[in-house]
């Protein structure tokens, strides 16, 4: 590939992937476990989903042309791994679309100064951004991209104005014991894999340029998220009122908690613009993505009465779950990461690469060291991982 910025391109669209409206929740979920062992937590997350994102790269390697997550199953693992992706696929991403309507539901409310009823929030948001998937998807990556500049710049306006308020010792707070509860929302902040296929072949299935683009992408975001668990994490407290176990309890994002414990205008303005452009730029990506599949796997040609009715099969369920649960964001990141993620980026390349290595005997390149104790290692953590959030699912809904 002659394109010398190929990789730094390539690190980029992983790092984009990854960063969104997750982010706006990482503090308050993870704020029972204190600061460090959040830290932890993030570095263990980067590190197993590096290692599930070199395999999906591995296994593109098998496949010799542009191919989706599904078709990668159906290869390794035959019909019945096609229909479990599926089923996991739709899990993960109506989980995730179901999350940001209903804050960016609330967002808009609050932009109307509550002069709205909330159910309003999150229609009012469709009409305004549900369009982007009917039009082109050069138009919609324009759009996007200025959303991008604007999720930067809102970023870093924000982390300079709240540095000021740290106070270094609410980070000196810690739980080990419950640094587990940190995986799910860690899960779905550092999800990338499902943009493999595309950075493989735009990389030219340069298997060396696609390890440097995944590992330096992914990395991205732990920086991002170390900065931004400092900040928040230093400045709103645990405990108390304002504090961001109360924030959990009230299902308010990481902004709002900053606002409720701050009140200064200055610093909550430009969180707003962080909050809406984060949701913005992750909403889009997810219902694009989820046009995409569905048009793929249920035969719709994506004319413009096409991408109508997918238009509807994408938001009127998730529409219809934000009206009657409007307090459901952080419950649904914690399922889309805990569940989905975890079984679709985690546990699912572990199985087809060693159903493609140890079955098909497919040998050539392989990316991540370490062989069966490498996969059988990764496996059991993600198998703890889905447990533990099964079992706590359990014991909400018998309680």
């Amino acid at each position: 590939m002659n394109n010398k910025f190929g990789v730094l391109i390539g690190a980029l669209l992983v790092a984009g992937t990854s960063i969104g409206g997750g982010m706006l929740a990482l503090p308050v979920l993870t704020s029972v476990t204190g600061f460090f062992p959040s830290l932890f937590v993030y570095l263990l997350c980067w590190l197993f989903m590096a290692s599930t994102g070199l395999l999906f790269l591995e296994i593109t390697q098998w496949m010799h042309q542009d191919a989706n997550i599904v078709s990668m199953a159906k290869r390794t693992l035959g019909f019945p791994g096609k229909i479990i992706t599926w089923v996991l696929y739709l899990f993960l991403f109506y989980s995730l679309n179901i999350a940001y309507i209903v804050e960016s539901g609330k967002t808009v409310v609050e932009l109307a100064n509550g002069q709205m009823a909330d159910w309003m929030g999150p229609i009012i948001f469709l009409i305004l951004f549900a369009p982007c998937i009917v039009i082109s998807t050069a138009l919609a990556g324009r759009i996007n991209l200025i959303l991008m500049f604007g999720l930067i710049l809102s970023y870093v306006g924000f982390v300079v104005l709240g540095l000021r308020f740290i106070n270094l010792q609410l980070l000196t707070s810690a739980n080990w014991w419950l640094a587990p509860r940190a995986l799910p929302i860690a899960f779905t902040s550092f999800a990338y894999q499902g943009i493999i296929p595309t950075l493989a072949s735009y990389l030219q299935y340069d298997v060396r340029k696609g390890r440097k683009a995944i590992l330096i992408g992914s990395f991205i975001p732990l920086i991002a998220y170390t900065i931004w668990q400092t900040l928040v994490m230093g400045v709103v407290p645990i405990e108390g009122t304002n504090g961001l176990e109360e924030a959990l309890n009230h299902d308010l994002n990481a902004v709002q908690a900053m606002k409720s414990f701050l009140n200064n205008s200055y610093v909550y303005t430009v969180g707003q613009f962080f909050a809406f452009f984060a949701l913005v730029t992750s909403f889009l990506g997810v219902t694009l993505g989820l046009r995409d599949f569905l048009a793929d796997g249920l035969n719709i040609k994506q004319t413009r009465f096409g991408k109508m009715w997918l238009a509807c099969l994408i938001f009127i369920p998730p529409l219809l779950v934000s009206i009657v649960y409007p307090h459901i964001f952080l419950t649904m990141l914690e399922y889309a990461g805990g569940i989905g993620c975890a079984l679709l980026l985690g546990l699912l390349p572990i199985i087809m690469v060693w159903r493609g290595r140890y079955h098909f005997h497919f040998k050539e390149s392989q990316q991540l060291f370490g062989g069966k104790w490498m996969l059988t290692l990764l496996a059991v953590f993600v198998i703890c991982e889905v447990a533990f959030e099964l079992l706590k699912i359990q014991i909400k809904l018998t309680s």
